[in-house]
């Protein structure tokens, strides 16, 4: 037997909560299709992923991957960062 390596699930979104240590909250949104009136609908997840470094703030445009479990609620990995939030 082969072992064939699966790449991870990959996410875009926006960083909105950075206030926990080394965990970063992830808003990621997706349009869905009305399955009567065929209106695409735009639907949201917020997911905690790990952020070894601290190193994203809110805003941020951030890539994460699906990774074990390291909480409960915690099972993505910061991939990059994409775009940083502009600082005020």
């Amino acid at each position: 037997m082969s072992e064939q390596g699966t790449t991870a699930r990959t996410l875009v979104g926006e960083v909105v909560s950075n206030r926990m240590e080394k965990t970063i909250c992830v808003l990621v949104e997706r349009q869905v299709e009305h399955p009567l009136y065929k209106k695409y609908i735009r639907r949201s997840t917020k997911l905690l992923a790990h952020d070894e470094n601290n190193d994203c703030n809110e805003g941020d445009r951030v890539a994460i991957e699906e990774c074990r479990p390291l909480s409960k609620r915690k099972a993505w990995r910061l991939q990059k960062v994409l775009r940083r939030a502009p600082q005020i």
